[in-house]
């Protein structure tokens, strides 16, 4: 007899995108041109809009979407709570998927990572302000830093761990479009490509993740001792290229050396 093949826990399909370029990508830039220590944005973190050209890279990836078949097209879509984020998902949804049935929600633990009181600070601002603190990051490394009243990229993958349960328990067999931010995504990476420290910061010192970059992922029931996700696409931004809107690697802030 043919062995049969394992129960799918998995979504059908998971497409990880990163945010728009937002008002505050363009404030730090800004900020560490003119050698500033802090970054010129009022607003808290989480009501940080999206920039306008960070409104039509939302706009080029929608249509992408929408150019795809009805069978492969998202089900779900989960975002950070985070407006820049939720401003990228709504509009991946009004212009990709109009009309179509989706589920829509924001997940808490999609969240930026949190910075602390180094929140705003450009690099120059954090050595300035803060030298004791830049010298127990560069050698304790941003795997495990953990800035007071932020977190590290550790505590982003504890929280990124019940989400993923809750999405193996909710949405298996569903096609799901997560939008969310620059260190949610490479540790949700992490997770899903059962990575280390070294290779996930390996893949981060290459590139940072672009502003609407898609990494995807296929469930394949061959794959591994129980069937698991796969990963396709990694950093996409051809539908950016395409519709002609500038493709943006600009990190979130405060800015951070790569180690």
């Amino acid at each position: 007899m043919k062995p049969s093949q394992p129960e799918q826990k998995w979504p059908q399909s998971m497409w990880i995108v990163r945010h728009g370029q937002s008002a505050g990508n363009v404030a730090r830039d800004a900020a560490e041109a003119a050698g500033l220590g802090m970054i010129d944005i009022a607003t808290r973190d989480v009501d940080v809009p999206l920039s306008e050209l960070g409104v039509r890279q939302a706009e080029a990836l929608g249509n992408w979407f929408g150019g795809l078949a009805d069978h492969e097209l998202p089900d779900v879509v989960l975002s950070s709570p985070y407006l820049r984020a939720r401003e990228t998902a709504r509009i991946i949804v009004k212009s990709g998927l109009p009309g179509r049935e989706v589920t829509f929600a924001s997940d808490e633990r999609l969240r930026e990572k949190e910075f602390g009181i180094l929140d705003r600070l450009t690099l120059h601002g954090i050595r300035a302000q803060y030298p004791e603190l830049a010298r127990q990051r560069a050698h304790v490394g941003k795997f495990y830093f953990r800035p007071p009243g932020g977190e590290s990229w550790c505590d982003v993958i504890l929280r990124l761990r019940s989400l993923i349960e809750m999405i193996t328990r909710e949405y298996r067999r569903e096609r799901v479009l997560i939008v969310a931010h620059q260190v949610t995504v490479s540790c949700m990476r992490y997770l899903l490509e059962r990575l280390d420290e070294q290779q996930i910061l390996e893949i981060d010192r290459r590139a940072d993740v672009p502003n609407c970059g898609v990494t995807s992922y296929e469930y394949d029931p061959t794959a591994g001792s129980h069937g698991k996700l796969v990963r396709g696409l990694e950093n996409f931004v051809s539908p950016l290229r395409e519709a002609g809107a500038t493709v943006t690697v600009e990190p979130d802030v405060p800015a951070a050396p790569k180690s």
